[in-house]
């Protein structure tokens, strides 16, 4: 992806909860949010499979429920899992969708944020292709902030201060997307330039 690509705006339909010119691999883990709830939480984790390996389709076949147990050793672990995202950044920057942003994905699990539990009925959860203690790639970045751009402009409810990692909503439990991620960086970049 080149960076003129990267820096490319994204637009995110309301209405059909789709990001445009994005790669779509829906996934059959996602339910309706609960009646009147109100999205107000952007969640990032970190994702790699198998741990520390890049590239490759078991993210795609972890979230759609396809994931072969026998492929490698830590896949018995949690092959048969019902797990998604609403997307994934690659380290190429590429994004992958597999809900729609207005559905509730099944990605945060047991949590909480500022006393709330069930992160998942109000959240977006953004997975980002990388481990705890490796630098995410600068394509990454850059197209995780046009993303969350894209999403503060398509649901007014969402704001730039309210963005969290896995960690901090199951803490103990959790420790994605980790000490690498430079939240800092994220900040200065969304609603902002790459300089």
């Amino acid at each position: 992806m080149s960076d003129h690509s990267a820096a490319k705006p994204l637009h995110v339909d309301a209405a059909t909860g789709l990001a445009a010119g994005v790669r779509q691999v829906l996934s059959p883990h996602f339910d309706e949010r609960p009646s009147g709830t109100v999205v107000d939480l952007i969640v990032v984790h970190g994702i790699s499979l198998p741990p520390g390996e890049f590239g490759g389709p078991w993210i795609d076949r972890l979230f759609t429920g396809g994931l072969p147990a026998d492929a490698h050793p830590y896949f018995r672990e949690i092959a048969g899992q019902r797990v998604s995202a609403h997307a994934l950044v690659r380290r190429t920057g590429a994004i992958v969708q597999y809900v729609p942003f207005g559905l509730r994905a099944w990605h945060a699990g047991a949590s909480q944020y500022q006393g709330r539990p069930a992160c998942n009925d109000f959240s977006i959860g953004i997975e980002l292709e990388g481990t705890d203690d490796e630098p995410y790639t600068d394509v990454q970045y850059t197209r995780l902030a046009r993303l969350v751009e894209a999403l503060l402009t398509a649901y007014p409810t969402l704001s730039r201060e309210r963005i969290a990692g896995h960690s901090e909503i199951a803490p103990g439990r959790k420790t994605d997307p980790g000490p690498a991620f430079d939240w800092e960086r994220l900040r200065g970049l969304i609603g902002g330039s790459d300089g």
